[in-house]
């Protein structure tokens, strides 16, 4: 549900819960295996998320999952900077910073992805993910080689797009 500039402050708040609560917590989850700091990143999220509501162009979970990563970085940040606190939570959080990059960007192209036509994400998928060659990708999709190409081409530009509106960078 898009952020309605109408709605009232507690609306916006429980409209990004329910739309992106717990898909932002597996992520976050994903990253420490702690379910109150999990809790903790995720509500810090929601609530920078929302002073921001009215600014935030492209997609609001992106934004979510962005932020999150921030919040992630800043705790961990945080933590070193207070040696004498850190304790396992802080110790887990530096050892998987780069796998919370590795994970937003995967959640940013799964999005991404979903956007495409059926017919341009099933021949990048066959092509980038499930590593068919052209022809393999064309027996596979039973569609010509040459359709093949020219899907995967017009597919990989709307992709582009697609990031760029995201706010992806590159």
């Amino acid at each position: 549900m898009p952020l309605d500039g109408n709605m009232s402050d507690e609306d916006v708040v429980a409209a990004i819960y329910r739309d992106h609560g717990p898909a932002l917590r597996r992520f976050v989850l994903s990253c420490t295996s702690d379910e109150n700091l999990a809790d903790d990143v995720v509500q810090e999220t929601v609530l920078r998320v929302w002073q921001h509501a009215p600014q935030i162009t492209g997609s609001l979970r992106s934004y979510l999952f962005r932020t999150a990563r921030n919040v992630i970085i800043d705790n961990y940040r945080k933590a070193r900077r207070r040696p004498a606190e850190t304790g396992p939570d802080a110790l887990e959080v530096a050892e998987s910073s780069e796998r919370v990059d590795e994970l937003l960007n995967r959640v940013l192209m799964e999005e991404a992805l979903l956007r495409l036509s059926h017919e341009h994400r099933e021949v990048l998928v066959a092509l980038h993910y499930q590593r068919f060659t052209v022809n393999e990708a064309a027996l596979r999709l039973n569609i010509p080689a040459g359709t093949v190409k020219s899907r995967a081409f017009y597919a990989v530009r709307a992709l582009r797009t697609i990031l760029d509106e995201m706010g992806v960078k590159r």
